[in-house]
């Protein structure tokens, strides 16, 4: 029995960046979109206003992307050393993500029909107060913004871009679309105040619907690359075996490369050469490959005549 300790050998899983101000924040700008999202909800049917109802269903779909995001942060956080995740927690985000683009197309879905049968059949809206509420609804998607900077980000700007907190960048984008979409909400019902335009409202409600659909189709693909282990450059593989084939007479038969998280790849390389090396030599030879965590080889000495010759040593 191996008597020493395996310490120098092994290594942690937690393949994921510490971002606590991102945490917080998130946090934070999460509870002031469901306090916002249910006053629109509210208004909206209160004052007919099917805009005002869609940019508050589309607040809510940020509030569900936000809570993604800090239940990713958390459960990767806690859960970070449980041996039972044999590569990490990286992926939790992206498998809620996925969950949460299905129910987002379906309630666009819903505000499509309903916004169609108000098109219909039109109802009478209250303008002035849909229009301040929608107003309060466009300033705290601007402070929400605000709120999601990545601070760390610009701090290091001039740092490599696998740096930044890619969860808190692509939160803060995606109020900045809310903003837009309650932008379309105020021009519908200005409009429809000032020349009577009632349809403008359902208009832009499927507008609306139309801009969650989109985020949907592109969270579940984005998501859903990452899950089936597809959202890899090819190039990044190319240059893995590049750089082992380059050295004697190595060849790679078989390589698995996936992501263990938006900014963590793992690797698994059988290399079969006449010139068997230990594997810590071949990982040396992916040294400074960007996002390259955690590499498993497999050598296989080749029986057949040498390909090349071997050098001599003192030679």
């Amino acid at each position: 029995m191996h008597i020493h300790t395996l310490q120098r050998w092994k290594h942690n899983h937690r393949f994921h960046l510490e971002h606590g101000h991102g945490e917080r924040s998130t946090r934070r700008v999460m509870a002031l979109t469901l306090g916002m999202m249910v006053i629109e909800v509210t208004a909206g049917i209160a004052y007919g206003s099917m805009a005002l109802l869609a940019d508050g269903w589309h607040m809510g779909t940020h509030a569900v992307a936000l809570g993604i995001t800090a239940l990713a942060y958390y459960f990767a956080r806690r859960h970070a050393d449980n041996p039972r995740f044999s590569f990490g927690t990286g992926k939790v985000g992206e498998l809620g993500g996925f969950a949460s683009a299905v129910v987002l197309a379906v309630i666009a879905l819903i505000m499509a029909a309903e916004s169609v049968q108000r098109l219909i059949t039109p109802q009478t809206i209250r303008f002035n107060e849909a229009i301040a509420v929608a107003v309060v609804g466009l300033i705290v998607n601007v402070v929400s913004a605000y709120m999601l900077q990545d601070r760390h980000a610009h701090d290091h700007a001039a740092g490599p871009a696998h740096h930044r907190d890619h969860n808190l960048k692509a939160a803060y984008l995606h109020v900045l679309a809310d903003a837009l979409t309650s932008v379309l909400a105020i021009a519908a019902l200005l409009a429809g105040k000032a020349f009577g335009w009632v349809w403008m409202d359902p208009l832009m409600g499927i507008v609306g619907a139309a801009i969650i659909t989109r985020w949907a189709c592109g969270l579940l693909l984005d998501t859903g690359k990452i899950l089936l282990d597809r959202d890899v450059d090819p190039r990044v593989v190319a240059e893995i075996a590049a750089r082992i084939e380059a050295e004697a007479d190595n060849r790679v038969a078989d390589i698995h490369v996936w992501r263990l998280s938006t900014h963590s790849l793992a690797v698994i390389v059988s290399i079969v050469t006449h010139l068997p090396r230990p594997p810590a030599h071949y990982k040396q030879l992916l040294a400074g490959l960007p996002e390259i965590e955690h590499v498993t080889v497999e050598v296989i000495p080749c029986e057949g005549e040498p390909c090349i010759q071997p050098p001599v040593p003192g030679g």
